[in-house]
């Protein structure tokens, strides 16, 4: 039917851009998910069930090729929550981006970006704006970069903006980001390279609360590509210095995955799969050997529930996606998750503490997790659901209140650009 092909509001937008010869144009979403969660924070916390809004409205006005402003207002609620929501869920009309770049049109030469943006690095295992989470993260940022026609050289200043539900989110540079973030494509037969390294500094105005401050270094590299029949591959190191709290810092982690695309009865299949680790601190070491992971964007990384962070955990992940139709796909992931070091804690998505055996004696099984949701998209439409369960492993068993935490979603998000 025609009248369902048809999108006045995206229509009218493109016609503003064409016009304007692309110098000027609006931006749009709207999200709304309905979700339930049982054994929230494995049992410590009430279950919850939440309907969650999410509005943007942003605009990008070019006036000159050398110059780009861009803006977006965020507004993000949880309406049916009962007492104040954290700001997680919550805040209220904010400034989610507001940035001006410096030759960013051009494909070669000096760039350079200053103000508030979204930011995703990599495959934002590092520094991420998680775009599940309702109140999604953004950052304060200077950056400065040069580009060829296959490599980009950019040094950053980036801090995590602090969500203040019923303020304005002000600037607060109390914990920052800063160093360089490098990548070079198509090096050889079709791999890609990143490089950087990293300064994480926070202080107790950024949210440290031990003695001493945050000052982690980190390294590392990042290799991937195309490979025959249809592979890819993907593979991260990482090596850590500097200090945490009083302690010194000596910690690393690393990932690897692959993936290939096939068909099942004429229908698109992906397979992929992947192991990555983080490492803990062990039993009597004198230094910090806990991985700091920054400020990354983890949904997915460790499951579709989100309850762990890159830090003391292995994990071991596979995602099957089925597309029945080009707008129809069916998904279906596994994760297996242990400890690196028994004796230091299991942390949560941000980083925190969920629990600890300080003794060792708990075991290093974390426990399992099965996924599954669809999604289908229909023009600017997108539609989806999804359920996933936990089960538990010796660890989580002895050290919570021994549940298996579960989650079932239904989303529908109409957006243009």
């Amino acid at each position: 039917m025609d009248w369902m092909q048809s999108d006045p509001i995206q229509e009218l937008n493109q016609k503003l851009r064409e016009a304007t010869n692309n110098e000027f144009g609006f931006t749009f979403e709207e999200r709304t998910r309905w979700e339930e969660k049982d054994g929230v924070n494995f049992g410590k916390s009430v279950n919850q069930q939440d309907m969650l809004s999410r509005v943007r409205i942003g605009v990008d006005f070019s006036p000159v090729s050398w110059f780009t402003i861009s803006a977006m207002g965020q507004d993000a609620r949880a309406p049916f929550y009962g007492v104040p929501a954290p700001n997680t869920l919550r805040d209220t009309m904010d400034l989610q981006e507001g940035y001006i770049e410096l030759f960013g049109k051009r494909k070669t030469g000096f760039g350079a970006i200053f103000g508030r943006q979204m930011l995703t690095f990599g495959d934002s295992r590092l520094i991420g704006s998680p775009q599940w989470s309702n109140v999604s993260r953004t950052f304060d940022t200077g950056r400065m970069y040069y580009r060829t026609d296959k490599n980009r050289f950019e040094v950053l200043l980036v801090s995590p903006v602090k969500v203040l539900p019923d303020l304005f989110n002000v600037p607060d540079l109390g914990e920052r980001i800063w160093g360089t973030y490098n990548t070079f494509s198509r090096v050889w037969r079709g791999a890609s390279v990143d490089a950087y390294g990293l300064r994480h500094s926070q202080n107790k105005i950024g949210g440290w609360t031990g003695a001493g401050t945050l000052g982690t270094d980190t390294f590392g590299g990042r290799v991937y590509g195309p490979l025959p029949v249809n592979f890819a591959y993907d593979v991260e190191v990482i090596g850590q210095t500097g200090h945490i709290g009083l302690l010194q810092q000596r910690a690393h982690a690393y990932f690897a995955g692959g993936s290939r695309k096939t068909a099942l009865w004429g229908h698109a299949l992906n397979f992929s799969g992947e192991f990555k680790a983080a490492s803990g601190t062990g039993p009597g070491q004198t230094n910090s050997g806990t991985f700091d992971q920054l400020s990354p964007a983890n949904h997915d990384k460790f499951g579709q529930e989100d309850l762990f962070g890159w830090r003391n955990l292995r994990t071991l992940k596979s995602l099957e996606t089925l597309g029945l139709t080009k707008s129809f796909a069916l998904n279906v992931m596994y994760t297996d998750e242990w400890l690196d070091s028994p004796s230091d804690s299991l942390y949560n998505s941000s980083g925190s503490v969920i629990a600890t055996s300080k003794k060792g004696t708990a075991g290093t099984r974390v426990g399992q997790e099965l996924d599954s949701f669809v999604t289908y998209r229909h023009g600017a439409h997108l539609f989806g659901a999804g359920v996933g369960h936990f089960f538990k492993g010796e660890f989580v068993a002895e050290t919570t209140k021994n549940i298996n935490p579960r989650y079932f979603y239904v989303f529908q998000q109409y957006s243009f650009k």
